[in-house]
């Protein structure tokens, strides 16, 4: 069943409309509903870690973890910290299907990772969103980091392929866990199908936010086992350390 909304004449209505910023109401005057003040207010992710984004004080530094052992993915991609009113957007994107703040957080970060491909970051050649469980898809009625990929897909002209990547257990809600519960949560619960697509191949998963990486390494792990050549994570966000500012 295509549990996926119609988004063409439910969202994009406003496209071709004079913006009002969807945070303020004042009008925009951008391209995309977001005045000059409030998307300056975002929390724009300045110093993170090199491989992980995790916020850090310095720039060009990579985390201890990381350091210790690095991951299965090769680096995140990501433009803010998980902080206000970012994480009030998102969840209202996420559980409340006020789907053109998605689309707008898609487009602002469809165009920073345009410009960071024209700084040199290689460019992937598909775009994968990390799966929901049957169950889950069928209660919320659609998967976020689907639509998501397919925003971005349109938006950088890089490929999008829902079908590549399936959820085979529906474990429980990873938020509320921490780094030890997430891996263990995530044990078999995902699996990979169309594997030729996939040989010699640099990937980016999609997802909203980053917390420990668990998804991430998870689904990394299990595409580079079947001959993808690189993987990198795009995401709205990325949480601090718990216990950090």
């Amino acid at each position: 069943m295509h549990c996926q909304p119609q988004l063409k004449s439910m969202v994009y209505k406003w496209l071709n409309n004079n913006h009002d910023c969807l945070l303020c109401n004042e009008t925009a005057d951008q391209p995309y509903p977001l005045c000059v003040a409030c998307e300056a207010e975002l929390p724009w992710l300045e110093d993170g870690c090199q491989v992980c984004a995790l916020p850090l004080p310095m720039h060009g530094l990579t985390c201890g973890q990381c350091s210790r052992r690095a991951p299965a993915f090769y680096r995140v991609e990501a433009p803010w910290h998980y902080g206000f009113p970012l994480d009030a957007l998102i969840s209202r994107f996420k559980y409340h299907s006020q789907w053109p703040l998605g689309h707008l957080l898609a487009q602002l970060l469809g165009r920073w990772l345009t410009h960071r491909f024209s700084d040199g970051l290689p460019r992937p050649v598909l775009l994968l969103p990390v799966p929901l469980s049957r169950r889950r898809l069928r209660q919320r009625g659609y998967n976020q980091a689907a639509m998501l990929a397919r925003w971005l897909a349109a938006h950088t002209g890089i490929a999008c392929d829902e079908r590549i990547l399936r959820r085979l257990v529906d474990t429980p809600a990873q938020q509320g866990l921490n780094a030890r519960q997430r891996k263990r949560n995530l044990r078999q619960a995902f699996a990979v199908e169309n594997v030729d697509r996939l040989e010699g191949r640099h990937l980016a998963l999609i997802d909203d936010v980053l917390t420990t990486g668990a998804t991430a390494q998870a689904l990394a792990s299990l595409l580079l086992k079947a001959g993808a050549r690189r993987v990198d994570v795009y995401c709205l966000a990325r949480t601090a350390k718990p216990g950090s500012a």
